[in-house]
């Protein structure tokens, strides 16, 4: 069961290599995932090799199954990767255009350069409906304010990630469009009752669940009028009644950082990690704070001891985990470095990324 439960943390690293400390934790531990920032980014020589080294370390874990290498690269404003990297302009401008061809593309070419550098899971694309105009959490990194019009591109950007052989994880359910309240600095609160969320909020998840997405993030949001007492991250009408029941969602579910001031702000840090997962998330996610996963499986562990959190839940997480792996990483390593320097950035996806910030889809996908 240890060795499982690790499984089941992304953990957030301190620099642009890893630490002797980094690597025994994630080893002992069998951690499944890593997160990448700024902070781990200089060049794409120094991305390949970092990547490469995370990717090794599967040999030595328990399951020695491969790593999921994630990163926040939506487009616009959230990018963590820049030049040489192609810079993509934010998702509002798919939802002017409105060619999901070009959201395909779009998504197929920063995949493909994620990818080439050993990053094989993305946190995008952002689902959020744009409903509130004074919502600057979210602004455009919205599709559209049109929950249809988010919902068909959302689905043409979840085929082009897995098509260039990158994981997308749609978020940030059940969605983040009106709110005003930032949950990195506090928990939002909203009005919206099941109906609202069933005809506005909720249908671009349900679209996408439909094409066989395999990760959705939480978000750190509070819905008073459909679950009074917890926050949709850490709640069970949230996670197993309407995302498994009502939505029939099969795929992996995956909190936002559980550092955020939206959770601790209002919950005891030794009690996040545990509800989160006994409401039925499957991974939680550490981001920046160095402590926090140990502390966190430290916590789980004994959730689990005292019969909190039923291990048979642990048991399903662990295997929808290795069987998404071992659906989609079939190749984890990195491009061979040649390859990635070539695709970072190249002509065909600055002349994609170009059209797209003049409003126009190019004239090569306007024939395909």
């Amino acid at each position: 069961m240890q060795s499982q439960l690790g499984q089941l943390f992304f953990i957030g690293l301190s620099g642009l290599t890893l630490t002797s400390q980094e690597k025994k934790f994630i080893v002992e531990n069998n951690i499944g995932g890593v997160v990448l920032f700024n902070r781990n980014i200089a060049s794409v020589e120094q991305l390949h090799e970092l990547c490469t080294e995370i990717q090794s370390l599967r040999h030595e874990m328990p399951d020695k199954a491969p790593i999921c290498i994630a990163i926040d690269m939506e487009g616009g404003r959230i990018a963590r990767l820049g030049v040489p990297f192609t810079i993509w302009p934010p998702l509002k401008t798919l939802g002017d255009i409105d060619s999901p061809t070009l959201s395909f593309s779009f998504a197929f070419a920063m995949g493909t350069e994620l990818r080439a550098v050993g990053i094989n899971l993305n946190f995008a694309p952002c689902v959020d409906v744009f409903t509130n105009p004074q919502n600057t959490i979210i602004g455009d990194r919205s599709v559209s304010t049109d929950a249809d019009v988010v919902a068909k591109h959302a689905t043409a950007l979840v085929r082009g990630y897995l098509k260039a052989g990158v994981i997308p994880c749609v978020k940030h359910f059940p969605g983040h469009g009106n709110t005003l309240v930032d949950s990195h600095d506090d928990l939002p609160i909203e009005n919206a009752d099941l109906k609202r969320l069933d005809e506005v909020e909720l249908l671009p998840f349900v679209r996408t669940f439909r094409s066989k997405e395999r990760m959705m993030m939480t978000g750190h949001l509070s819905f008073p009028n459909v679950d009074p007492d917890w926050p949709v991250t850490m709640s069970e009408i949230f996670l197993k009644k309407i995302a498994r029941e009502q939505m029939r969602y099969k795929g992996l579910i995956i909190a936002d950082d559980l550092d955020m001031r939206a959770l601790i702000n209002h919950y005891g840090t030794e009690e996040i990690a545990a509800r989160t997962l006994q409401a039925g998330a499957d991974i939680l996610l550490y981001c920046n704070e160095a402590d926090s996963p140990a502390r966190a499986l430290a916590d789980v562990r004994k959730a689990l001891q005292d019969k909190r959190i039923d291990p048979a839940q642990i048991e399903a997480s662990h295997k929808r985990m290795l069987d998404m792996k071992q659906s989609h990483l079939a190749k984890p390593d990195p491009f061979p470095l040649n390859e990635a320097l070539h695709l970072a950035g190249c002509a065909e996806h600055q002349r994609l990324a170009q059209a797209m910030k003049i409003g126009r889809v190019p004239d090569d996908l306007k024939q395909s």
